[in-house]
């Protein structure tokens, strides 16, 4: 008897610079009667269990607490009444400065060998900010009302800003702008000073230390430098040295109007209303921001989700067949397991070498990632005119985009919407020097912030079993 919906249990995790919390959901797929593959979508998510919100600990400045982290992770489950074995899929992301720790990556995976079958990653400034606009709600907000919106996530250590179009991500950016970046105590002894705050003070000409009393003036000097170095960049580019000094990335592509602005994150909770003070200059830099969107042009409007947005609500499994044409080196060996989705925006009205490397660029800096690194899937939806000079061109400019990758022998997955993977490899095998190492898969459609396992192929190597784990959001 064939089976037609799936009911998957999963947990998310975020690990931020202020905060660590996580969430349970139930998902339910059903088959799309519709698609030629029969393939399983996601119909319906609900949270039935959002977890406490915990201080995360660190062992120093250099280091995250795993132990303690681990520990907070089982007693939730105990909590939700939840045996880690029932676990299906799920999502642990750490954000935030708390990224930049030394033993990130270890938290990463030491999360997700210790709590079910997790799509596991650090996530830098850009993804990060993809991640917001997209459990904020803002990202699909701008799909649903045709519009262009700018989110911005006020977290513990940065505010990573994103601005959507139409129900996609097309511009990114990431300053230094957070509620713990300076911790004062009750008694108003500055417990924390983190770098960017270091560089405020240096700006105004303030000179504080750790166990330092500060006065609430200066404070508040502190909270309106940082609040006017935010709004500055949002509505960009940045043009005092502060505000320079304080971008973590790039600034953000200004070419289309905004139409409005949202705010999410734990500062965002007190920027719309929520009382609380938790030692640092969240509640005063939400006053001062607040006082400051005057100087946006367009209306703030507040979001599905605050400070969960960046808690994803787990991998969604769902399995997909790509289509009859696909192309592989026969030495490649399977199955590949977590390789993220990077969508490469190629317009083919556009081809040429130069457009194509430059998309491929865009697309690592979005991950905040260096070709090379690592073995990523490009994903094109209709990138090339299916005739053998254009098939020429894109393959050139494909390998001229990934020389380290070549080099380095790592696998080139290229992934497309349309029915032409057959002919793109073909075309890369006899006009470039990319004679192994190559995936090239078509007729799948995938969402940028994916991860993808690749099965052993099927039908004389020309079908592949692809498991998508998606990153869920409300």
């Amino acid at each position: 008897m064939e089976i037609n919906e799936i009911e998957l249990l999963s947990v998310g995790v975020d690990v931020g610079t202020a905060t660590s919390h996580l969430a349970f959901s139930k998902i339910l797929l059903k088959r799309d009667e519709l698609s030629e593959s029969r393939r399983f979508l996601i119909q319906e998510r609900k949270v039935i269990y959002e977890g406490e919100i915990i201080t995360t600990p660190l062992l120093d400045n250099e280091k995250i607490d795993i132990t303690t982290l681990t520990d907070f992770l089982k007693a939730e489950y105990k909590r939700a009444g939840i045996d880690p074995a029932d676990i299906q899929t799920g999502a642990v992301v750490v954000t935030g400065e708390t990224a930049k720790k030394g033993n990130a990556r270890q938290i990463a995976e030491a999360l997700s060998k210790d709590a079910g079958k997790f799509v596991a990653a650090t996530a830098g400034p850009n993804f990060e900010s993809v991640i917001a606009a997209r459990g904020s709600g803002a990202t699909n907000r701008s799909k649903e009302h045709n519009t262009t919106i700018m989110s911005c996530d006020i977290g513990g250590g940065t505010s990573n800003i994103a601005i959507s179009k139409n129900g996609e991500v097309i511009s990114t950016g990431c300053i230094s702008v957070g509620a713990v970046l300076l911790g004062i105590n009750e008694e108003g002894k500055i417990w924390r000073i983190d770098e960017p705050a270091q560089k405020v003070m240096n700006h105004i000409g303030l000179r504080y230390g750790i166990g330092d009393q500060i006065s609430k003036e200066d404070v508040d000097r502190i909270a309106t430098n940082f609040a006017e170095a935010l709004i500055e960049v949002m509505t960009g580019p940045a043009r005092s040295s502060l505000a320079k000094q304080l971008m973590v990335t790039d600034d953000l592509d200004f070419t289309n109007n905004i139409d409005e602005y949202s705010f999410s994150g734990g500062v965002a909770e007190l920027i719309y209303g929520r009382n609380g003070n938790y030692n640092d200059i969240g509640h005063i830099l939400a006053d001062k921001i607040k006082s400051q969107t005057c100087k946006l042009a367009s209306p703030v409007i507040e979001p599905v989700n605050k400070i969960r947005a960046t808690v994803i609500g787990a991998g969604a499994y769902s399995l997909s067949i790509s289509g009859s044409s696909g192309f592989m080196d026969e030495k490649l060996t399977f199955p590949i397991k977590n390789v993220p989705v990077m969508r490469v925006d190629v317009e083919k009205s556009k081809l040429s070498l130069e457009h194509v490397i430059s998309q491929i660029n865009n697309s690592f800096q979005r991950f905040d990632l260096n070709e090379g690194e690592e073995t990523v899937a490009l994903y094109f939806k209709d990138p090339v005119i299916a005739s053998y000079p254009k098939l020429e061109l894109f393959a050139k400019s494909i390998e001229a985009a990934l020389p380290v990758s070549i080099e380095k022998k790592i696998p080139i997955i290229l992934i497309f919407e349309k029915d032409i993977a057959c002919s793109v490899g073909n075309v890369m095998r006899r006009e470039t020097g990319l004679k192994t190492n190559l995936l090239s898969l078509d007729e799948l459609i995938l969402e940028e912030g994916d991860w993808i396992d690749i099965g052993e192929p099927l039908v004389s190597g020309q079908v592949f079993p692809v498991t998508v784990k998606s990153l869920i959001f409300n």
